[in-house]
């Protein structure tokens, strides 16, 4: 994918266990993301991505009661999924339907979706990568992977990412208005 995944830190970067422990530190409402070992606040979402949100996650959990009760979807979980200087958080993912109450972060998910907005078009230093782009690569390198959906939050456009026996493959699925 073109993006290092495994960076030792660099001098005044946050590792991404420094990261951690600085996250426990803040309150549960804030929100924020490792960037190249910088932290980031991310700014409340939109309400349509909201929307898309809580559609996608209803619509998954349904699928998933029906198909897969071990599992469950849920919005923005804390999920150990970067590795070096990047800790993302997904906007939904599909985790195991089994938790501790009080337990913040999982070590694997089958499902990561991203609602892609504006500020995902940041540029990663280092990488001249969009955020979005990094996010998926590192989605796609989760060992536990087997789905990657980037929802284009102001277009009728999704990217699916499937895992299959000789690998990856990618569709966009796109309704053009005209």
């Amino acid at each position: 994918m073109g993006i290092e995944l495994e960076q030792p830190a660099q001098a005044g970067r946050m590792s991404g266990r420094d990261f951690r422990a600085f996250q426990e530190g803040r309150p549960d409402h804030e929100r924020w993301e490792l960037v190249a070992g910088v932290p980031m606040m991310m700014t409340p979402p939109t309400l349509t991505h909201n929307r898309i949100a809580g559609n996608l996650e209803r619509l998954l959990n349904d699928a998933l009661a029906a198909q897969a009760p071990d599992r469950i979807a849920l919005q923005r979980p804390g999920i150990e999924l970067g590795s070096g200087e990047f800790r993302p958080e997904p906007d939904i993912a599909g985790i195991d339907a089994a938790f501790a109450p009080g337990q913040r972060f999982v070590e694997q998910a089958y499902l990561l979706a991203e609602i892609v907005s504006s500020s995902d078009d940041m540029r990663v230093p280092e990488t001249g990568a969009r955020w979005s782009e990094v996010k998926r690569s590192i989605y796609l390198a989760h060992p536990a992977c087997e789905a990657v959906l980037m929802i284009e939050q102001d277009r009728m456009e999704v990217r699916v990412d499937v895992r299959a026996e000789p690998g990856w493959t990618t569709r966009t699925l796109a309704l053009r208005m005209n």
